[in-house]
């Protein structure tokens, strides 16, 4: 970092927190709030303090407040990315860029390495992002990174081959907000673990079958472990697959304080895993489940929330032979809670609202898919009580648009994140500048 940045780091600091506690009144909007009051046509969202005190049509606006006229544009809650890699991945093709573990496995805390002055997240706001659940990806990579050449083949996952358990899981999710000059982002620590399954677990264990094994295992090691703290420091207990540091990782799973997502995608896999969860007392959540569709009534049964890609309707692999466009609609009616998201890459994180104009293109009802990308995700990972909505009490993550921000013609106009307006500058707008007008006086060499 150049010393010339440190004052400017410094003084959008400053700026975040004073802009914080001032009193904003949005007025003249069409509200989304994305809660019972549903839409308000003509309406009011008053915040102090970084909270929402009002919303409504008839709200009392203090004499100091500072009035955003939305002329009639659509305000709605800011969008939470349910599962992204955002900050945590700066560039595809440059390894050392991305946030990930082979050697801690499940121990893997990606908090650590989240990078608050990333250049996309300035990018995420400008499409209307105000918060992000950080998923990290296991090694082994996932679906987007499928070596197409590569085939089906498992077989070089086999336990003659020393199969670890350890490498099944991706490590701990971290919950980000994207606020300009937040010198901590990190806002839920720890929020779930993640495992792949599916294709990706059999490339670990020999088979989709074996991958369950092979997770089942690692949970009843980690509850073995729970039990035998002092024999195991004693080696006096019986030698676990995992590392002590993955066992302690693992326990807010086995008590229940956080979920367990699984990235997962056919409805053969699904079942096995809904019997596993029963039979384990973990919390799920599913990331994938292209078919999910065709087991609706048991994830509903089971209240698994599902976080899905409604344009992944295509059968590039086998365990997604069933995938098909209303997969939103058809879980939604099975009474599934349901998030959208686009592709995990932080490259695609537009995409996610594009992607619920395309459920309700598809038979979703237009209130449940802004609910798919906003409040949702918040229910999901137990933060709703704060976020999703437009209420009074929650975080003032508030979006004006200039049309229906499902439409790809929309883009947000002002962004709020906990009540402080976001700068609509970028990495990429701050190049055109730099490079627009050449007689400017800068030395050559700056341009």
């Amino acid at each position: 970092m150049s010393r010339a940045f440190v004052p400017l780091l410094m003084a959008a600091s400053v700026l975040a927190l004073s802009a914080s506690a001032e009193t904003i009144a949005i007025t003249h909007a069409k509200i989304e709030t994305v809660s019972a009051a549903g839409t308000i046509e003509d309406g009011t969202v008053l915040f102090k303090d970084g909270r929402i005190i009002a919303v409504g049509t008839h709200v009392a606006i203090p004499a100091t407040a500072r009035i955003v006229d939305a002329k009639g544009g659509v305000v709605t809650p800011g969008i939470f990315a349910v599962s992204s890699d955002l900050s945590v991945m700066e560039v595809e093709g440059v390894r050392n860029t991305h946030e990930e573990s082979s050697k801690l496995g499940a121990a893997f805390d990606v908090q650590y390495g989240i990078n608050p002055a990333s250049t996309l997240i300035p990018l995420a706001r400008q499409g209307g992002l105000t918060r992000a659940m950080v998923t990290p990806v296991a090694p082994h990579g996932h679906e987007g990174d499928r070596d197409e050449n590569a085939g089906e083949d498992y077989t070089a996952g086999t336990a003659n081959e020393g199969v670890n358990a350890s490498s099944l899981f991706a490590g701990l999710a971290a919950g980000l907000r994207l606020k300009v000059g937040d010198a901590d982002p990190v806002f839920a620590p720890r929020a779930a673990m993640v495992v792949d399954l599916g294709d990706d677990g059999a490339r670990v264990a020999g088979s989709h079958g074996a991958a369950f094994q092979l997770l089942k295992s690692a949970l009843d090691d980690a509850r073995l472990y729970a039990k035998r703290r002092g024999a195991y420091d004693n080696g006096q207990s019986r030698s676990f697959a995992l590392a002590r540091a993955e066992m302690e990782a693992l326990q807010p799973v086995l008590s229940g304080k956080i979920p367990l997502l699984a990235r997962v995608h056919s409805a053969g896999d699904i079942r096995q895993l809904l019997k596993l969860a029963k039979e384990e007392h973990i919390k799920l959540v599913l990331e994938g489940a292209e078919e999910g569709w065709l087991v609706g009534e048991a994830l509903a049964a089971s209240k698994t929330p599902v976080i899905i890609d409604t344009e992944a309707d295509l059968p590039q692999q086998f365990e997604t032979l069933g995938s098909r466009l209303d997969n939103a609609a058809r879980l939604q009616k099975a009474g599934v809670l349901v998030a959208i998201t686009g592709n995990h890459s932080f490259a695609m994180l537009r995409q996610a609202r594009f992607n619920a104009g395309t459920a309700v293109a598809n038979g979703l009802a237009y209130e449940d898919a802004l609910a798919a990308i906003t409040l949702n995700p918040a229910r999901i990972w137990g933060l709703s009580e704060h976020l999703g909505s437009l209420a009074p009490g929650k975080d003032a993550d508030v979006v004006i648009w200039n049309g229906d921000p499902l439409e790809t013609s929309s883009w947000p106009l002002t962004v709020f994140i906990a009540g402080t307006e976001q700068p609509a500058s970028s990495r990429a707008f701050q190049l055109r500048d730099r490079y627009l007008h050449a007689d400017d006086g800068m030395p050559p060499a700056y341009h």
